[in-house]
């Protein structure tokens, strides 16, 4: 039999639910109805309520940066006016759901690194499941590797960084 102090069982059950709380979700199906930016969406659920999403595991360039705006047109183009599932584990601190959004069983974070319109939000790398984490880093890499999208120039800065200077 193993024995636990209250001090290390705390512990424990505090390291256990941190580490689960990627996996609880909340589920929002609905249809998309603006998009703001390319990892920023505003979806219409089933209710007829609101909810801005932020999309998990990507950041994408600012509006006024290179390849901000097509950004956001690629984003448009997969989701805006689309029905979309929605699976959201937090909130961030602009009141945001943090979700991975799917378009016909199509993740869209994903797509947007595929384009090479985004680039994976290392900040956050922690919160992603195993499998999507791999998933974005292989698009990611792959976006790189073939020039594509934002790949293109010379030496793209990624937004955290472009932020931080404006």
């Amino acid at each position: 039999m193993v024995r636990f102090s209250g001090t290390s069982l705390r512990g424990l059950l505090v390291w256990l639910l941190l580490w689960a709380l990627p996996a609880v979700s909340d589920t929002l199906t609905g249809r998309v109805v603006g998009v703001a930016d390319g990892d920023t969406i505003t979806m219409l659920d089933n209710n007829r309520q609101q909810h801005r999403i932020r999309l998990a595991g990507i950041d994408a360039p600012e509006v006024g940066q290179p390849y901000g705006t097509r950004s956001r047109l690629g984003l448009s183009k997969l989701a805006f006016g689309r029905d979309a599932k929605a699976d959201c584990y937090k909130i961030d601190r602009y009141g945001r759901d943090v979700c991975i959004v799917y378009v016909h069983g199509r993740d869209v974070g994903l797509a947007q690194l595929q384009a090479g319109l985004a680039w994976r939000y290392r900040k956050y790398v922690h919160e992603q499941h195993l499998r999507v984490l791999a998933e974005y880093e292989l698009a990611e890499d792959k976006a790189a590797a073939d020039h594509v999208g934002l790949w293109q120039t010379k030496n793209p800065v990624p937004p955290w960084e472009w932020r931080k200077s404006h």
